[in-house]
């Protein structure tokens, strides 16, 4: 028999016990800098120097830090279900925690692509300049999706929700739209779990007749989901 369809809705939260701090903190920051000055198409236009740095040093950053017990967990669940991580983080530690099927809804920190074509990226790992240019003479950019863009595997993640039989939503308060509402793709039957240690109930979530709410940090609460599922 085939195994169920699981998918897990991940973000910020399951990476701060791997050191990496949540992408919207209390004062609005990003590791220190305005959002809006790093994660918005206005801002790389404003000053692209700017823009580069940041996510030269976020990339860099990515070296010093290991997948946690949460992702690890999300990986071994693949023993028992057919698994996709749709998640809205940049970072490579689910890949890296041993996850196989992994859309990254917000781009990926270690690839970059041209300004004019967003089809055309290549893996990355170094140090990105003003005037590293792509073939078709443009320069190239973080392969990031930012405020004011489109989300282009968004339909691709909505379709893998609606066939899913459970669901696990970690490390994300669902309030950022759109990814916030996927889980309204969610069919009636699918069993669904949301971690957060200060869980806050959106539209969507608020409408399930069959959510489990798991009041834990990202570690603690997908050790509880794992106990729960592989018996």
């Amino acid at each position: 028999m085939a195994n169920k369809k699981l998918s897990i809705i991940s973000g910020a939260g399951i990476s701060v016990a791997s050191g990496l701090k949540t992408f919207r903190g209390e004062d609005g920051l990003w590791e220190g800098y305005d959002i809006m000055k790093v994660a918005s198409i206005e801002g790389w236009y404003d000053d692209p120097a700017l823009v580069l740095d940041f996510y030269n040093k976020r990339r860099s950053q990515l070296k010093s830090v290991e997948p946690n017990e949460a992702h690890k967990l999300c990986a071994k669940l693949e023993e028992n279900f057919d698994v996709t991580v749709v998640t809205q983080n940049v970072d490579n530690l689910h890949e890296r925690g041993g996850s196989t099927d992994i859309i990254h809804l917000h781009g990926e920190l270690n690839k970059i692509r041209s300004s004019k074509n967003k089809k055309h990226t290549v893996h990355f790992e170094g140090i990105q300049k003003l005037g590293d240019l792509c073939p078709d003479g443009s320069q190239m950019r973080p392969d990031i999706v930012w405020f004011g863009e489109e989300v282009p595997l968004l339909d691709k993640a909505a379709e893998i929700v609606q066939v899913s039989e459970v669901i696990i939503i970690v490390g994300t308060s669902m309030q950022v739209y759109p990814a916030a509402g996927l889980i309204s793709y969610a069919p009636e039957h699918a069993e669904i779990y949301y971690i957060d240690p200060d869980p806050q109930m959106n539209f969507e979530l608020s409408r399930l007749k069959n959510l489990r709410v798991i009041q834990k940090t990202a570690v603690e609460g997908m050790e509880i989901v794992y106990q729960h599922l592989v018996k």
